[in-house]
């Protein structure tokens, strides 16, 4: 990842590349799949196109964090750089989420789904305005699972598992959320019902959920994302069910992919929409694959927010804009079917 001033390449499909140089766009179109390109002094290969027929298009957000004030504070400690709007600005969550709601939009997708922490602070005002947005563009394409900051009073809003079914995938949207706690899990019963599911799935299938999965180190009722014995419980049911393609979660603000050690499918993580570099996630689904493209949300207002934000964290150490991004092959990739 190259620091700032610098031109990036955030963006690559089997017909697309993206760069950005600070909050300037620079789109090449009409590009060939798994062809090599230089651009902007860059090189690259834009991804193989799966065989068959495009059948659906969805999208997926996470970490929209409506309500939120102060980017980059940890608990009360000073410490940041810590981005607030500048006078005269709005709320950065509003631009963020009406930048990735504008965009996702005219693409016109078979369904939008967001992966949890909707709010700050669990707030009605703050679902409320998550609803207006979202639901006032979006209306049944919509399905949404709930995150930690949604429930950390204990908050029952978007609770529950749903099963979404667009030509040529299956999504399996599940609630990874423990109320009034920072860490996730799968309860047996869910487990019980994703079994059943995947028993009777006749297309290929991706998981999703706020949480990210564990998958090595130390274990430990503590870690941040799904409890290690949860995540091994997934591994082996997706080892058991080979029309799992990948499991996709957010949390982490970060973009990064892993692969699950019994199945060896993806495990994957998607950046947060609120600040550094800002970002969705595309789903192209063919007969022979699907294709995750992750874009950086690119409207005016909401470049020259997540620009500000790529030190965030600077005072602990933390590279955030590396931490943040990723590596291409993180963002944008091919699901293969199994």
């Amino acid at each position: 990842m190259s620091s700032v001033g610098a031109t990036e390449l955030t963006t690559v499909a089997d017909n697309l590349a993206v760069f950005h140089h600070g909050s300037h766009v620079i789109r090449h179109e009409n590009l060939q799949p798994d062809t090599s390109y230089t651009e902007h002094g860059i090189d690259f290969q834009t991804l193989p196109r799966p065989a068959g027929k495009l059948l659906s298009t969805f999208t997926t957000v996470n970490d929209v964090h409506f309500g939120e004030t102060e980017c980059g504070r940890i608990d009360d400690r000073p410490d940041g750089p810590i981005q607030r709007p500048l006078p005269g600005e709005g709320p950065y969550p509003v631009t963020m989420n009406l930048g990735a709601v504008t965009e996702m939009r005219a693409l016109h997708p078979d369904a939008v789904i967001v992966k949890g922490d909707i709010t700050n602070a669990g707030l009605e005002e703050e679902f409320d305005a998550f609803r207006e947005m979202y639901y006032g563009t979006f209306d049944e394409k919509l399905f949404v699972a709930r995150g930690n900051h949604d429930a950390y009073q204990g908050q029952e809003v978007f609770t529950g598992d749903t099963w979404i079914e667009l030509p040529g995938i299956a999504i399996a949207l599940i609630d990874t959320t423990i109320p009034t706690q920072t860490t996730g899990r799968i309860d047996p019963s869910q487990f019980e019902w994703l079994d059943a599911q995947l028993h009777q799935a006749t297309t290929p299938v991706i998981i999703m959920g706020h949480h990210q999965q564990w998958t090595d180190g130390g274990r430990s009722d503590d870690y941040f994302g799904l409890h290690p014995d949860c995540s091994d419980e997934l591994d082996m049911l997706c080892a058991r069910h080979t029309n799992v393609i990948a499991y996709t979660a957010g949390h982490t603000h970060r973009h990064r992919v892993r692969l699950m050690n019994e199945s060896r499918i993806p495990t994957i993580e998607i950046g947060c929409i609120k600040d550094f570099p800002g970002t969705w996630a595309e789903y192209r689904v063919y007969e022979g694959g699907v294709m995750q493209i992750v874009h950086r949300i690119s409207t005016p207002d909401a470049l020259s927010w997540s620009e500000r934000c790529r030190f965030l964290y600077q005072d602990f150490g933390v590279n955030y804009q590396e931490y943040a991004m990723g590596e291409l092959s993180d963002r944008c990739l091919i699901l293969p079917i199994r």
